[in-house]
């Protein structure tokens, strides 16, 4: 069934969320120098700013999702939207780190609301195959979009405001939403709902909080016993959770989904997409800051052409998906997307604007092509009344990617900068980052500053080379693997359906 004007404008008021959850997952990191000029934090309470609001949000995406199919997608989305202007509207005010720690993990709670909510819905206002595929791709480029223009927004609000003011864009957005989702959403709910599962929702959030946190702390101190203690703990919680929606009438997730192929390809390679771009944001911003020397609106700018190519990408999906098998439109993508990784691997401390530009574009084309397609396949299998839990679902393999891409592929970087660097007799308080490595050239004495930053600089580029390798190599092997494990996907179109046991219908 077609649908009308209505809910492509339905759609437009879906998509602010999206975008602005995306652009808040990335301005912060320009706010925190002037953060910690003003309130003072520890480095503990640093790490909690930063770190508490993708974890409370990868921790509640689940369960958020679940809730929406109970009490209603529509009432949960401006639940969350109140909830997330009135936390914005406090941190932007904090006097104090604990407070903003607290807000932070407010913005958290409210996102994992918003996200699952606005994808569900889609699924639930787009009936039509064809129409749902334009639908997720306008879903997907305002994600992609908002992650590359995070940036610009926050070098050029910083160029004149103070750093609350990346807070507070937030409330108008919010309060449009408020207004306009009661007049263009549908409510939609699980017409005969289940009793919500709340040891299946503790279990979910203890699964993940302690992996997110131990494979994000790796990342940043390296290997110790506490994070690998607590990547154990939430392994062990996630094969009861698996265990436990196996063995109960009503799951809060059906986990019969994984013996699709399709489905479980779709599931990895938008995990690997998300944990590309991440990965590659890690280091992307650092080199046109420390070794560019760009200022913060200057490097944003750099954004731009990617932000255009991932919303470009996003909108080719679907006209390509009606002419090519998804799973070589896929195979296409993940391609384009090393070929992107193998530019960026190239860069040296010279400054290479052309190839950066270059490299980033591709990467940012490539991979939301991906994100696109396999996002399709993922809600195309949820039953209407099961949409959110499939979407919460969704959004937490985002939430693991964007982890792992940061903790690995840091690792491999942060590796090879500190080989380089000791090398080169650097002295040990230079040793942990660039930026750090940076400021101790500033205090020391002239040549030997100027010999310690262009060491720095080298050894980050060096680093930055051989994760950008890794990140093509994996790119590049789930492409031989995506055409086989999506082969059953018909073009323009979603897998053929067979029934499973109980008599619903999954993708093979």
């Amino acid at each position: 069934m077609k649908t009308g004007r209505k809910q492509w404008i339905g759609l437009a008021v879906l998509v602010l969320p999206v975008l602005l959850i995306s652009v808040d997952l990335h301005v912060l990191s320009y706010a925190l120098p002037f953060i910690s000029a003003s309130l003072a934090p520890s480095g503990s309470q640093l790490l909690w700013i930063i770190d508490i609001y993708p974890f409370m949000l990868a921790g509640l995406l689940l369960p958020m999702g679940t809730l929406g199919d109970r009490v209603g997608r529509r009432r949960l989305l401006m639940a969350g939207a109140a909830a997330f202007g009135a936390a914005s509207a406090v941190a932007a005010f904090s006097p104090s780190a604990d407070l903003l720690i607290v807000t932070r993990a407010l913005l958290g709670v409210g996102g994992a609301t918003l996200m699952p909510s606005t994808l569900s819905l889609i699924r639930n206002m787009f009936h039509d195959d064809g129409q749902r595929r334009i639908a997720i791709s306008i879903w997907t480029g305002a994600f992609a979009g908002g992650a590359m223009l995070g940036p610009l927004m926050g070098g050029a609000l910083l160029e004149h405001f103070w750093w609350g003011s990346v807070f507070l864009v937030n409330l108008p957005v919010m309060a449009l939403l408020l207004i306009l989702a009661p007049l263009l959403l549908p409510e939609s709910r699980d017409p005969h709902p289940s009793r919500f599962d709340l040891l299946s929702a503790g279990l979910s959030l203890a699964a993940i909080l302690p992996t997110i946190y131990g494979v994000q702390h790796i990342a940043q101190d390296g290997i110790g016993w506490l994070p690998v203690l607590a990547i154990a703990t939430g392994l062990a919680l996630g094969v009861v959770f698996v265990r436990r929606q196996r063995s109960t009438a009503e799951p809060m997730l059906d986990v019969r989904l994984f013996s699709s192929r399709a489905f479980t390809a779709a599931i990895s390679t938008n995990t690997l997409g998300v944990f590309a771009m991440v990965g590659s944001s890690l280091f992307t911003t650092q080199y046109l800051q420390m070794v560019m020397g760009a200022r913060p609106l200057i490097a944003g700018l750099y954004a731009l052409p990617s932000a255009g190519m991932a919303m470009l990408a996003a909108g080719l999906a679907p006209v390509l998906v009606r002419r090519v098998r998804p799973g070589l439109v896929v195979c296409a993508g993940l391609l384009v997307g090393a070929g992107g990784f193998a530019l960026l691997s190239q860069l040296d401390v010279t400054g290479q604007t052309g190839l950066l530009i270059a490299g980033i574009m591709l990467m940012a084309g490539g991979v939301t092509l991906v994100l696109t397609v396999s996002s399709d396949l993922i809600i195309a299998t949820a039953p209407p009344e099961r949409a959110g839990s499939v979407a919460g679902l969704s959004q937490v393999a985002t939430e693991f990617g964007g982890a792992l891409g940061i903790s690995l592929l840091g690792s491999i970087g942060t590796a090879v900068y500190r080989g380089h660097l000791a090398d080169s007799g650097a002295p040990e308080s230079a040793l942990d980052t660039l930026g750090g490595a940076l400021e101790a050239a500033r205090h020391l004495p002239e040549p030997a500053g100027i010999t310690l930053a262009a060491a720095a600089r080298g050894a980050f580029t060096h680093g930055q080379h051989y994760a950008m390798i890794a990140a093509a190599v994996g790119l590049s092997l789930m492409a031989l693997l995506a055409p086989v494990m999506l082969r059953s996907v018909r073009r323009a179109g979603r897998p053929q359906p067979r029934p499973d046991r109980s008599g619903r219908h999954v993708m093979r």
